[in-house]
């Protein structure tokens, strides 16, 4: 086979394992980009699995960060999967063929999605209907330079996996609102290099419908609690980024005040 594995990591020590202990039997050579974690995923890569090519790099956003690990990957074929992200056995038979394929059909692979949020399986509310790509030629394709929300860039016709990648998403409600946290950051930078701008009807407006897209429109209600509990959360995180815009807006608009 000629796939490599690839991974961006920071603070992983609960997932790492998980996901190398599934995949060291398919994957030519790992590689994983750490931005300077302080917890145990380091020395959990290095000194648990000596096989793995340990990198780290300073992180400015995930697309760079990808696009970097990309480029330390030697084989044809990379497989690119988050750290709490689990390839079923029906995924790993249909990657170990296309791998070991001459012909194989398409260049790019979309892996169809397993959502969890702790013990549920998520089904609605969007999240039971993810396709992402996850398999491809080195060749044809990168990252988008985005910091957050980043994608694939190809112009090739994509396949889709036999099987599913099991996601795991939160590993409890403080972890996931960091996260939330951190996203909107990125995301608030990102529409402000962009030269977005936001009212405060939006940010009045925008997280209501927010929820009610999430648990209504696209049944998140069927989900029971769960279902509750991430639309409110999707709420929260509309509800950060433009609010966080629109303080960088008018920090902004000071700074010109001042120099004028």
């Amino acid at each position: 086979m000629t796939l490599s594995l690839a991974i961006i990591t920071y603070n992983e020590e609960e997932n790492i394992v998980r996901l190398l202990d599934s995949l060291e039997d398919i994957a030519d050579e790992i590689i994983i980009l750490d931005s300077f974690s302080t917890d145990q995923t380091k020395e959990i890569c290095t000194q648990k699995y000596p096989h793995v090519k340990f990198f780290e790099k300073k992180f400015n956003g995930y697309g760079e960060q990808k696009n970097h690990a990309l480029n330390l990957c030697s084989h044809e074929w990379i497989l690119f999967l988050d750290a709490d992200e689990v390839p079923d056995e029906n995924l790993k038979r249909a990657i170990r063929k296309i791998v070991s394929s001459e012909n194989a059909e398409f260049n790019v692979y979309k892996a169809k999605f397993n959502n969890h949020l702790g013990s549920h399986l998520i089904k609605f509310g969007g999240w039971g209907d993810v396709c992402r790509e996850r398999l491809f030629r080195k060749k044809y394709a990168k990252y988008s330079d985005d910091k957050v929300h980043e994608f694939l860039i190809t112009d090739q016709k994509s396949g889709l996996l036999d099987g599913k990648l099991d996601h795991y998403t939160y590993k409890s409600i403080h972890h996931h609102v960091s996260k939330i946290n951190k996203y909107s950051d990125m995301m608030a930078e990102k529409m402000f290099e962009r030269g977005k701008k936001i009212n405060r009807f939006k940010i009045i407006v925008s997280p209501t419908f927010e929820f009610i897209k999430v648990f209504v429109f696209k049944l998140g209600f069927l989900d029971g609690f769960p279902g509750f509990y991430i639309a409110k959360t999707m709420s929260y995180y509309t509800f950060l980024k433009y609010i966080k815009l629109r303080e960088k807006v008018r920090l902004l608009e000071i700074e010109k005040n001042k120099v004028k």
